[in-house]
């Protein structure tokens, strides 16, 4: 029968072997396996040690390469887009990458007549976004000198406004009326109202060319409709004049992408895969000098589709 002394000797012999084995781990610890985990530990030490100095070197490096570009900019860019009028739209994914562009625009001469921030609200694929685009679009917005002939009749909303947009914002075609001041200031005001644009200050006219300025491709569950939606407000505005897309990078779905795996979009609509650095931001201003003067089109950047290369060949 087992007796309250028996527990008391198991319960002795339990804690007696924890304690042999603290002891003998500690004294191996003590030896070898504690001289190579410290070894180790030093090796780590020593190993992140170099790569944060390789990563500050890196970035040192990229900072260079960013003053260069910009430098450069000051080199190549004054004169060469005097007195052309460019508008400048940007969406979200872009938005802290526009200003940067503007400035290199400017540096070339460009004549900037303003500034359109595409909210998030703009490229909701829902209905109610649908059509209350489209309503703004066909009837609430549409001033008289833009017959509803003239924009696209297939029911989709950020398509038939971008290309009410693009009426307005850009010059009309010869023999066609003129869209007054006063009609450009009441779509404007239109979209604003509404919250699917801000423009940052007055609109000082039409414009002959664009720059679309665009981030990555989105990644929520609506994004293929979403990413459909950007491409479609280059292609009306494509439709109307010239236009160039800054952007960063050129996978997924973005709006560069699209552009470069399409043979009709591609011979018409010039992009650039980095304007969220500097240098982009000079080619951005570059290839819309080939666009105006040569009327030409190119891709342009760091990605492997960049077809045109890093800078494009501006003719003497």
């Amino acid at each position: 029968m087992i007796n309250f002394r028996y527990h008391v000797v198991s319960l002795t012999a339990v804690f007696l072997a924890l304690a042999i084995g603290l002891v003998v781990g500690t004294a191996a610890l003590n030896g070898p396996v504690a001289d190579s985990l410290k070894e180790t530990v030093n090796g780590l030490r020593k190993d992140n040690q170099q790569m944060r100095q390789t990563v500050n070197s890196m970035q040192k490096q990229l900072d260079t390469e960013e003053d260069f570009a910009a430098e450069m900019g000051q080199v190549v860019l004054p004169g060469k887009l005097t007195n052309r009028r460019v508008v400048v739209i940007d969406l979200p994914s872009g938005r802290e990458h526009a200003e940067g562009v503007v400035k290199m625009l400017q540096l070339g001469g460009a004549n900037v007549t303003g500034q359109i921030d595409v909210q998030d609200k703009f490229i909701n694929p829902d209905s109610t976004t649908n059509n209350n685009l489209l309503e703004l679009a066909v009837t609430a917005s549409r001033p008289n000198s833009v017959s509803t002939a003239s924009l696209p009749g297939n029911g989709h909303g950020v398509e038939t406004s971008s290309a009410l947009l693009a009426t307005v914002l850009l010059d009309r075609p010869q023999g066609t009326p003129p869209v007054t001041e006063a009609d450009r200031r009441t779509v404007l005001q239109a979209y604003s109202n509404a919250g699917y644009l801000t423009a940052q200050e007055k609109i000082s006219g039409p414009a002959e060319a664009v720059v679309l300025v665009t981030g990555q491709p989105y990644v929520d569950k609506d994004s293929a409709k979403k990413d459909e939606s950007v491409v479609k407000i280059a292609d009306q505005f494509d439709r109307n004049g010239a236009i160039v897309v800054g952007g960063m990078g050129s996978s997924g779905g973005n709006v560069v992408a699209v552009v470069r795996g399409d043979p009709v979009l591609s011979q018409s609509i010039s992009t650039v895969d980095n304007a969220n650095t500097r240098q982009g931001q000079v080619v951005t201003a570059l290839a819309l000098v080939q666009q105006l003067t040569e009327k030409k089109a190119g891709q342009y950047g760091v990605g492997d589709n960049a077809a045109g290369g890093l800078v494009p060949r501006l003719p003497q």
